[in-house]
This record gives structure tokens, sequence and C-alpha cells, in this order.
């Protein structure tokens, strides 16, 4: 698919040929003396249309109109929340298969950044569709939509080249999660890997085998892949944008590509939707994707340790006792926690590369779908700092996130009478008893986990990965970015002033 800027008013786009013109109106608006904007005026004065965000009016075949259909989208006061709305209501009035080139044209013809930005997303995810295992694919059938607006800036132009990065990352980030288990192993997570990092894009990647990662003690890790006939994968993805000398921001997803439960097995009824278990793994394939495109001035790290959870005579049972690679013993109480285990190890890990900042992005609790729902990711940070930029960083992408606390009073359940930390800690607060198990593994850097299990993936007749938080990820390694650059950065001396003829004469 692909996106193009181009000058253009809303009196110019009578002579635009395409198979939709999608007409952004804002409140309040003043429409103009041309066609489109007649009809547009007679409208709102019949009250027959409102621009509140998502309200349309459509036409067809309009006189003096080149455009076969012409769908005016309402977007409220034009900030990105809003002009998604009416971006994915205004492509959801017409037949998909009907529609290959789009005009997107705002009828004051103006769009800020960041407005920008949330038509190109919301125009990509309104046209995805998922192909890979069916039979009869349906190509996607949208091909060009074209922005217009009265005067294209080159900020305007950078927007566009971010969101463009960002869904290509997105949409990398839907596939891995859409695919079934079977196409969807750790071997083919890794292979993955090491496609991204083969097209010539700067990304270096290496795969850890499970002789690799028994030779580093992961025993936690390792202790959930066992009840699997599938091999486990350690992947090691690496950007480097900045000087090698400064500190990375490292990514860790979880990548279980298939959760039973294991011995603890989850009930029949939508165990399919466990595919999704490694959705934090697929954001962070999709953040490099971006990372590949925008090539910011920063060194990232991924880290995905990958594996199924399955309950074969070798699985992981309830009581047992496994060593992290921290030295740090843990008692499996639930098997079905199993997240937590194999991020920990990686957590331990990622110590080597001296962080200036680890993420860790997982599918982990239910808990936290109960307290967040699926509008906003759960954040927990050890760090004021590193949470404010992740959640700042969600607002402005659109992708939301909301901290929650970590109090020490939460560990009290993780206590063990066995081993050094029990994996669970009961139902209450569970998504933050979960937060506390990670943070031991996380006590040499500043660190933030984001449990995505309500917003990674969609239910019921919308089923289907989101490709969240590539979005906040992006938005926050830019942000980034800019701050090592800005910090890097010579300060410049003031220059001496020329002192006038006055001056020198009273000197």
């Amino acid at each position: 698919m692909n996106f193009e800027l181009k000058p253009l008013s809303l009196a110019a786009a009578v002579n635009e040929k395409a198979d939709l013109l999608l007409v952004l109106v804002s409140d309040p608006v003043k429409p103009g003396k041309d066609a489109l904007s007649s009809v547009l005026a007679h409208a709102l004065k019949a009250e027959d249309f409102v621009p509140k965000a998502g309200r349309l009016l459509s036409a067809y075949r309009l006189p003096a109109v080149q455009t076969t259909r012409v769908v005016y989208a309402g977007i409220g006061d034009a900030s990105p929340k809003p002009v998604r709305q009416g971006v994915l209501a205004g492509l959801g009035a017409v037949r998909a298969d009907s529609v290959k080139r789009v005009l997107v044209l705002p009828a004051d013809g103006q769009l800020s950044e960041a407005a920008l930005r949330a038509v190109v997303l919301a125009v990509a995810d309104g046209s995805y569709s998922y192909t890979l295992t069916k039979s009869r694919p349906e190509a996607r059938q949208l091909q060009k939509i074209t922005i217009g607006l009265t005067e294209v800036s080159a900020e305007q132009r950078a927007a566009l080249a971010l969101a463009e990065a960002t869904v290509h990352g997105v949409e990398v980030a839907k596939e891995w999660g859409n695919r079934p288990a079977n196409h969807a192993t750790p071997t083919h997570l890794a292979a993955a890997a090491k496609a991204l990092a083969s097209r010539g894009s700067g990304l270096q990647c290496e795969v850890l085998l499970p002789r690799d990662v028994a030779k580093l003690g992961m025993g936690s890790f390792m202790a959930v892949a066992r009840g699997s006939e599938e091999e486990l994968r350690f992947i090691v993805l690496r950007y480097q944008g900045a000087a090698r000398t400064e500190a990375p921001v490292v990514l860790v997803g979880k990548g279980i590509t298939f959760d039973t439960g294991g011995i603890s097995i989850k009930p029949a009824g939508e165990m399919d939707e466990m595919k999704f278990d490694m959705c934090g793994a697929a954001s962070v394939l999709g953040t490099f994707r971006a990372l590949s495109e925008l090539k910011p001035a920063i060194n990232v790290i991924g880290l995905i340790p990958t594996c199924e959870n399955m309950p074969d005579g070798r699985a992981l049972k309830p009581g047992d006792v496994v060593t992290s690679m921290s030295g740090q013993t843990i008692e499996v109480l639930n098997t079905d926690a199993e997240g937590r285990l194999i991020l920990c190890d990686a957590l331990t890990y990622a110590e080597r590369f001296k962080p200036r900042a680890v993420v860790d992005i997982a599918t982990l609790t239910g808990a936290c779908v109960v307290a967040l729902g699926a509008v906003r990711s759960g954040l927990f940070s050890t760090d004021d700092a590193l949470a404010i930029a992740l959640q700042n960083a969600g607002e402005q992408a659109q992708d939301l996130a909301w901290r929650l606390p970590l109090d020490e009073d939460y560990a009290e359940g993780l206590k063990s009478n066995f081993a050094d930390v029990a994996n669970v800690g009961g139902r209450a607060g569970g998504a933050i008893t979960a937060a506390k198990f990670l943070q031991r593994f996380a006590t040499r850097f500043p660190w933030a986990h984001l449990d995505i299990a309500g917003t990674a993936w969609k239910s019921g007749g919308a089923k289907g990965a989101t490709g969240r938080p590539v979005g906040l990820l992006l938005t926050y390694l830019l942000a980034q970015a800019q701050a090592v650059q800005t910090a890097a950065a010579p300060a410049v001396a003031a220059k001496p002033r020329r002192k006038t003829a006055a001056a020198a004469k009273k000197a």
C-alpha cells in the first residue's frame, strides 16, 4: 500500500479520479463555494450531518465530481482520536473489495502532524486482512492512498514517513500474532528475526539454541520449554544507530507461541486464542522493522525468549523448584504462570548490555484485563522518569498505557517455604504480583513492564492481533534518540558582542 501527500484543495479535488473521496470534516467548519463544499453546506444547514467523530454522509456520482463515491466523515476537533474514528467509519461505509484508490482530504485543507499520522494508521488498520493460511486469500484491495492538503510542509512529510514505518511495524506484529501456532513456532520466529536482519536494514540477529541457553544457566526458561516437542529459541536482535559507547535500550518480548497452561491446563473454551501469547515477541519484531526504516540515532537490543507451554510427561509440575539464570530459586505453584518464568532469565541476560533502560512486553495476566480492559496496557516501573516517558509516548501514539503500583507489600504473597520466591501470589492484585516477581530480576537497570494481555488482541467477530504496543515503543525510542542527540550536541559558545562606536569612545 502506497501513501502520498499532495498539495490539493477541496475545490480542485473534483477533478481527481479515485474509488473513494473521504472528506474529513472538523467542528467547526466553514464550507467554501465549490461543488463538494456546497453539498456539505446544505447537509449542515438541514442538520442531516454534524461533524462529530464518526458521523457520516455518503454520496454517489455527484455531478461534476470525478470520484465515484464521496463520504463526508466527522472528525470532531481534528485531534488524533476523533480523526481515527472518522477515517475508520468512512472506510467501513464502502465495500472493501470495491476500493483500490482512496483520496483523503480535510474540508479545511489542514491536518496537524499527529492527525496526519492518525489518518495513515487508521487507513492501514481498516484495510488489513490476514491471508497466510487461507486457501483462497483475499488480497488487500487498497493500493494507493493520497492525502491532500492545502500546503505540504517538510514536517508533514516527516510525519508521513514516521506513520508509514509505524504501519509496517504494526503489520509485522499483527501478522505474527495472527498466525496459528503450527505456523509460528519458536523456530519460525527465529527465522523471521533472521530474515528481518538480512534485509540490509542495519539489524543484526543472533539465535541461541537449547545448548546455548543451558550453558547460560537459564533453568527457569528451560523448565517451561521441556514439555514441548518444539525446541526453544532465544533471539537477540541488535540495532545500532548511535555510537557503540552509547548504552542501549533493551526490549524484552514474551514469546510463548502457544500456551496450554501446562499441567495447570487452561479450560478448552477460547484456548485457541493462546496463539496470541507471543504478541510481546511480535511487538519487538515489529518495532525493529520500523527502526530499520527510520534509522534513529539510538542503540536498541531486542530479546525474545520463545517456546511452547505444553503438558507432556516431561512438563514442569506444580510444586517443582527451578533455578533461574540469576541463581534465584523459584517454586512453581502454577505452570500457567509461565511467561514470567521465561522473562526472568531474559531480564538477567539483559544485564550484560549495561542498558540505559529495559522494557519487557508481555501478555502476562488475565488480572490486567480485569483491571484495565482492552483500552490501556498495564505499565509498571521502578523508575519514575521511564514510566512518565512511556506513558507520554502512549498518549502521543494513541497506544495508551496506565501506570499501576509496585508497593513492596504486594510481594508478601510470593513468599515460599521451599524456594527464594514463588511464581504466583494468589488472585488478588494478580497483575501487580506478577510485576513484583519480575522486579526481583530487574534491579540493576531502570526497568518497566508492559502487561498487554488486554490490548494485544481482540476476541469475537473482530478476533485478531492489534499490533500494540509497537506505536508506543517506537514513539518512546524516537524520543530517547532525540534526547541522546541533544545530550551529545556540543554547547555553542556565545559570540562576543561588538562595541558600538559610542561605547568604544566612552571606554
